[in-house]
């Protein structure tokens, strides 16, 4: 990545990471490259899709590049950082995809997120939220469009269906991606006209204002006992988000299934019309540090920063240049050049006399009466 975009993601990344840790996160870094038996224990298939591979030259085993930091971040929460009580960790840095998901995909995308474990509470679920939320506004992202849904509810439905065997396991990937991409012919071409199969079928137009709610739980009233459960999780989240963020334009989408497979309870994304995915996107996903002997609830989100950059572009960064003087004047200009910077302004210092001056600059310092002054370049 070139000037001046470099820039403003380092801006985009420390922005994001004040906003955190002013939140009483605590800051992890984990390991970019991992061997494939940490990296990718307890994960499902598509994000071992995602995870580019090589092969250690040192052992022979098989090594991972990271497609994905809230697995690394449960495993740092339940093995190598184990706290009582609540815990709260962010993290900002790149990821990298094998596959990425559609041509103007960045292979690595720069992410920054938040993740609480320990807290089973709804309220854990709107503090990520309103998180990240601030995150895109300190990012100067205006009116986004949030997109609120419960895995529970497909969750609840599919089970049925696996009981019932209306559902091969075998099948099941395919029916969460039809779910995903809303292929309501491809749903009942995977599951026949039983009542659980419709209801499945039904979740794809199960979207729009907080009014789809009370529509779900009249479509799926017949549903099992757990997706009437979340239903309800669903209609409380969604009041707490409009009370507490009325600018915020929410939607409800009950097919909304986003993330790596291993959310189990409320999932939301963020949109914005300029963009065709999603900015930012998380959910609650409990117990899935079980694999590390530590099952604990635990609900989070990550941002890809890249995506924010042309929302973001409001300063280039410009700055001062400093032309080349003789011995005479040069302490005089070293200590005004010293006195900017200091003042956290940019200056660039001429190296010679034939070095010309840059025409992206904002000024150029000049002698005035003794004194050295910004001058227009």
């Amino acid at each position: 990545m070139l000037p001046p975009l470099a820039w403003e993601l380092e801006l985009l990344r420390r922005r994001a990471l004040d906003v955190l840790v002013s939140w009483g996160f605590d800051y992890i870094e984990p390991p970019v490259v991992e061997f494939l038996d940490s990296l990718l224990v307890g994960s499902g298939e598509d994000l071992d899709l995602q995870t580019l591979k090589v092969v250690d030259q040192v052992s022979g085993r098989q090594l991972g590049l990271r497609a994905d930091m809230t697995s690394q971040a449960v495993r740092i929460d339940a093995h190598s950082r184990p706290k009582a009580g609540v815990q709260r960790l962010c993290y900002a840095g790149p990821v990298v995809f094998a596959n990425p998901q559609t041509g103007a995909q960045s292979r690595v995308p720069f992410k920054a997120g938040a993740e609480i474990f320990g807290s089973a509470s709804l309220a854990a679920d709107a503090e990520v939220v309103a998180l990240m939320l601030e995150v895109l506004k300190q990012a100067q992202v205006e009116k986004p469009v949030l997109l609120l849904g419960h895995m529970g509810i497909y969750l609840g439905l599919a089970g049925r269906l696996l009981e019932t065997g209306e559902l091969a396991e075998d099948d099941a990937p395919a029916l969460f991606e039809s779910i995903q991409r809303k292929g309501e012919s491809d749903i009942r071409n995977l599951l026949g006209n039983s009542s659980t199969a419709l209801m499945m079928s039904a979740l794809p137009n199960l979207m729009g204002g907080r009014e789809v709610i009370s529509q779900a739980a009249q479509v799926l009233e017949k549903a099992p006992e757990g997706v009437q459960t979340a239903i309800a999780e669903l209609d409380e989240l969604a009041a707490t988000i409009a009370e507490r963020h009325p600018d915020v334009d929410l939607r409800i989408d009950v097919a909304e299934l986003s993330g790596y497979g291993y959310h189990n309870g409320p999932v939301f994304a963020v949109y914005h019309p300029r963009h065709g995915r999603a900015l930012a996107q998380g959910g609650r996903y409990d117990g899935i540090g079980k694999i590390f002997g530590r099952g604990r609830p635990a609900t989070g989100f990550d941002i890809d920063l890249k995506l924010l950059l042309e929302d973001s572009m409001t300063n280039t960064n410009p700055y001062v240049y400093a032309p080349y003087v003789g011995a005479a004047l040069r302490p005089g200009l070293e200590a005004a050049v010293a006195a900017l910077r200091a003042q956290g302004q940019r200056v660039a210092m001429a190296c010679s006399p034939d070095e010309c001056g840059p025409d992206d600059c904002m000024g150029v310092l000049r002698q005035v009466e003794g004194e050295w002054q910004i001058q227009p370049c």
